[in-house]
């Protein structure tokens, strides 16, 4: 549930704070006062795309906080993202007068993107895009399976699908006619036997640089070398030598001092470090063999593993998985006829096990279209729609296979507004009015699956007044017996109905306009419905009468309480 909303620097909004409550919360102002600034700012704290338009003229920056109560979901939510839970949860944008913005999760960064997933689990807003979404009919399928909570069916009929679009794929790679297959076995033929020429090895490349390098630095190589042997081992006072004389004399004096031993064993030990030193610089220096040949064959390696690699634009480790790869493609080609073959009697297996999947999953979502209908029909009675006729129309998929990725149906609801007529699309066939009315019928249905505990409402009431704009209230006031409902409104009907009233309002002060929301007591609510009903001529009768309203909706509210504990 959203609890608090600050605004500050958004379009004429220079501060507000809102505390809003659980049950029906509804705006209302006059045309142009910032109600929709109200929804467009919790809009960009959800992290809907926002621009510098937003900002209000003259501050360097806007900012939005929104406190909601904290639920599972979005705990979890919170983990999976590495931010630690806090007692509230609290959601930030800041928008800066140059286009750019930031989010904050308590007191954490995140991206737009994050906190849009964020806001699927607390919010859902309905405005006019949401109305063409419910009337988009690729849509339908979708919401029909959400209403009959066939999501699992749906993945298991979606690995099927998955297993054909496979095989299909396959076959496409397969299959091409004689001259492509003949161009391309060559090109493969051609690609094998110069690979297989070269002979590559895993980290040869390596090698051979290393090799070349050494015979590149051979004449500093030699003169280092005998320089050391020569200090080690060569003349009369070599190191070895003479090591060996000071470990003879240590071992000597250690016959006098026994405690000169442990030095005189060093020495030793070094003297034979120093032999096998020699040794090593000997037996190195004995095995070079340079030769210009050697070279010359090891240039000539290395560049013919270079050219393969510019070549093929892989490294030498990648060229040997390549000749593997073109092998296999070689052999998919030779057999691509025995291939093909087979997969075409496992296309057709795979096609009955799709038909077979999707009319099982077809079957439940004929008996979740019985039932929605049922549902929406008794909600757009109760939205004073008697006569309306609500149904759930299934096609067949019309393509070769009679299936595709979601099924063999195709999905649309149909409606017919008045006795006697016959059904059809819901664009064509309501009104203004009668649409504001299908489109809560239908979001209050498809929300009870849906595990938000905020529904916002802008411009449900287009085109609606009379006995529908009250059944409209109503409908909303039963709607927030199980979910927070914040709803902005001009209509009187659904204003009467609030548990909570907000006034938006707008003054101009030395050249600037600013806005102002308040929470409105009993007195003020009187005042604000008369207004909607008479504009600004408000009277003692008109008072009166929006007092009449407002006892009016206290009775419905009575009739409903038991819902709304």
């Amino acid at each position: 549930m959203l609890n608090e909303l600050h605004i500050e620097n958004i379009a004429v909004i220079e501060k507000a704070d809102i505390e809003f409550n659980s049950g029906l919360n509804v705006l209302t102002g006059e045309t142009g006062a910032g109600k929709s600034i109200i929804i467009d700012s919790i809009g960009a704290v959800l992290g809907e795309r926002v621009s510098r338009e937003l900002v209000r003229r003259g501050a360097d920056k806007g900012r939005v906080t929104a406190v909601f109560e904290l639920g599972n979901a979005e705990e979890q939510w919170l983990k999976d993202n590495d931010i630690d839970p806090e007692d509230e949860l609290i959601l930030q944008r800041r928008i800066s007068a140059d286009g750019k913005s930031s989010c904050r999760v308590c007191g954490e960064p995140v991206s737009a993107a994050q906190l849009r997933e964020l806001a699927a689990l607390l919010v859902d807003i309905h405005g006019q895009n949401d109305g063409r979404q419910l009337m988009d009919e690729r849509r339908h399928i979708d919401y029909l399976d959400s209403f009959g909570a066939l999501q699992q069916d749906l993945e298991g009929y979606k690995a099927e699908y998955s297993k054909f679009s496979s095989i299909k794929k396959e076959m496409s790679r397969l299959s091409m006619d004689e001259i492509e297959k003949e161009r391309l076995s060559e090109t493969l033929k051609y690609q094998i036997a110069e690979l297989e020429r070269a002979e590559l090895k895993e980290g040869e490349k390596d090698s051979l640089v290393a090799r070349r390098d050494l015979l590149r630095n051979s004449e500093k190589l030699t003169e280092a070398l005998d320089a050391a042997y020569d200090a080690l081992y060569g003349g009369d006072e070599n190191a070895l030598s003479m090591a060996q004389n000071a470990g003879y004399f240590a071992s000597r004096a250690a016959d006098v001092a026994p405690e000169l031993q442990e030095a005189a064993d060093k020495i030793n030990s070094a003297a034979f470090s120093l032999s096998d030193a020699a040794e090593l610089l000997r037996d190195f220096r004995e095995g070079l063999d340079f030769s210009p040949q050697e070279y010359d064959n090891l240039e000539s390696r290395i560049s013919l593993i270079n050219r393969l690699e510019r070549k093929y634009n892989r490294d030498e480790d990648s060229l040997i998985a390549y000749l593997d790869e073109c092998r296999k493609k070689l052999d998919d080609i030779e057999y691509s006829d025995d291939r093909l073959a087979k997969l075409q009697k496992e296309l057709a297996a795979q096609i009955k096990t799709c038909r077979k999947v999707g009319e099982a999953l077809s079957e439940k979502r004929k008996a979740a279209g019985k039932e929605l209908q049922k549902r929406i029909e008794k909600e757009l009675k109760e939205l004073s729609m008697p006569s309306v006729r609500f149904e759930v129309n299934f096609e067949p998929v019309e393509n070769e296979n009679g299936f595709d990725a979601k099924g063999i149906d195709t999905v649309s609801f149909l409606m017919a507004a008045n006795a006697g007529e016959n059904p059809g699309k819901i664009s064509k066939i309501a009104s203004g009015g009668e649409l504001s009315r299908i489109m809560l019928a239908m979001k209050n249905v498809f929300a009870e699956n849906d595990p938000v505990s905020t529904m916002i409402f802008d411009e449900i009431d287009t085109g609606v007044s009379g006995i529908a704009a009250q059944r409209v209230g109503e409908k909303l006031y039963t709607v927030s017996g199980g979910k927070q409902v914040l709803c902005v409104t001009h209509l009187p009907q659904i204003a009467a109905m609030a548990d909570s009233h907000y006034l938006i309002s707008k003054e101009e002060r030395s050249g600037r306009t600013y806005t102002e929301v308040r929470r409105l007591n009993r007195e003020g609510r009187q005042r604000e419905l008369a207004r909607l009903h008479g504009g600004d001529n408000i009277t003692e009768l008109t008072i009166m009468s929006a007092e009449e309203q407002l006892e009016s909706a206290d009775k419905f509210k009575k009739t409903v309480i038991g819902e709304k504990v």
